[in-house]
């Protein structure tokens, strides 16, 4: 533990954690697909239904059937008969017969018989009801057929995903109206510290307002949980324990801002181990962010997290993010694929940046696009400067086995959403 040994790695931490804390099933409920946005299915999701249901014409044109096209050309047309026309939201009147055109919009019901569509581009009206055709098709050409979207029986969506407005859409589109989802992890947010006043009160000297309350809660929101303000405690054990305690039985995480450092305040570590001595991680190789602390108290996962807000939110990406996607049921496909689920480009840096080997740095960043390249500008100021986090488009994260990044040198950069 931290000011006990040596502070352990990034990776190394997560290690402990996911060894430690097996995440039990969430629990279920059903809602509007209108409500449904950023939820996770806690079902597979089956059409009984193919889409489209019925044949459909992809082009404005005329449905035929492709035989009577072949080999037409400029120099040689086929002649049709034009026989009606298809009216949106309504089926043929009747089905069509050899010889025959029916003129059908875009997204038209093909009438029984026809198998292809000649686009209009390729057609000319001679005279009333008699059409030329200058080139053929082959049947099935231009036409969506029933299943090509998704087949009756086939899985729209698998349990674990998380529903985008795409898939919104596509549900719609099957019938489904209602979705079996997982309830959202509740997370408690226990702000301490004597210099934090609430953000509408104006701070006598040597206060400041709660800024971590807000930055926390807009995290776990976008990350699919719902936050729960615990509100803001002095430095002293009696009430911290106490609101420890209820935050433990009402929600599936806890994380406490302030209280994490070395010293005769290092209240979250003693109120970890007065409920259950179940620290794990004490000091993690990480700037800003090295002195967080990782506890699991009767089954739940409790952060201790630096009161400054940079280092808030860096730790939030690299362990709270990451969890709550396991605790809210998440099954992503994209890191099943080796792919990472924050949002990363490659970068230029602007300028030279030293760092501790041995020590992961995260480094808020604005980006610019100079001739066809970003380039990383570094948003400097200490870590308790709120804006420098506002002002920054992402982090640059310099690997804990480099001493540095020169300027020029390609860097990743973690984007905020």
């Amino acid at each position: 533990m931290l000011g006990r040994g040596e502070a352990v790695t990034v990776e190394a931490a997560r290690n402990i954690l996911n060894f430690s804390y097996i995440p039990p099933e969430p629990e279920k409920e059903e809602i509007s697909l209108y409500e449904a946005l950023g939820r996770v299915l806690a079902e597979d999701i089956i059409s009984e239904t193919p889409l489209p249901e019925f044949p459909r014409s992809s082009m404005d044109g005329y449905a035929v059937f492709a035989s009577d096209t072949f080999g037409a050309s400029e120099q040689l047309p086929a002649y049709l008969k034009i026989s009606g026309e298809i009216v949106m939201g309504e089926a043929a009147s009747g089905p069509l017969s050899r010889g025959q055109a029916i003129a059908i919009p875009t997204g038209g019901m093909l009438p029984d018989g026809a198998d292809a569509v000649v686009m209009l581009e390729h057609t000319q009206i001679l005279n009333v009801g008699e059409l030329e055709v200058v080139r053929p098709v082959a049947p099935g050409e231009n036409v969506i057929q029933p299943g090509d979207d998704i087949s009756a029986g086939e899985a729209a969506f698998t349990r674990g995903h998380r529903l985008r407005p795409q898939d919104l859409g596509a549900l719609a589109g099957i019938g489904i109206t209602r979705a079996p989802v997982f309830k959202r992890p509740k997370v408690a947010i226990i702000n301490t510290g004597n210099e934090i006043v609430p953000a509408e009160k104006a701070p006598r000297p040597g206060q400041v307002r709660d800024v971590n309350s807000y930055i926390l809660a807009g995290l776990v929101r976008r990350a699919g949980g719902v936050p729960v303000l615990k509100g803001i405690f002095r430095d002293e054990f009696g009430p911290i324990r106490e609101a420890m305690g209820s935050a433990i039985s009402e929600c599936e995480l806890v994380a406490i801002t302030g209280g994490s450092s070395v010293g005769t305040r290092d209240l979250t570590e003693k109120v970890i181990n007065d409920i259950e001595p179940g620290i794990i991680v004490h000091g993690v190789s990480v700037k800003p962010g090295k002195p967080v602390i990782i506890g699991i108290v009767s089954g739940k996962p409790v952060f201790g997290l630096p009161g400054h807000p940079v280092a808030v939110a860096v730790c939030f990406e690299l362990f709270l993010r990451p969890l709550l996607k396991k605790i809210s049921g998440e099954i992503d496909p994209l890191e099943a694929l080796g792919i990472p689920g924050a949002r990363v480009v490659e970068a230029r840096m602007s300028r030279n940046y030293s760092s501790v080997p041995g020590r992961e740095d995260h480094l808020g960043v604005m980006l610019k696009l100079e001739e066809g390249e970003l380039w990383a500008y570094p948003v400097l100021g200490k870590s308790g400067l709120i804006f420098t986090l506002a002002k920054s488009h992402g982090t640059a994260v310099i690997p804990a086995d480099r001493p540095g990044i020169a300027k020029g040198e390609k860097v990743i950069v973690r984007l905020f959403d």
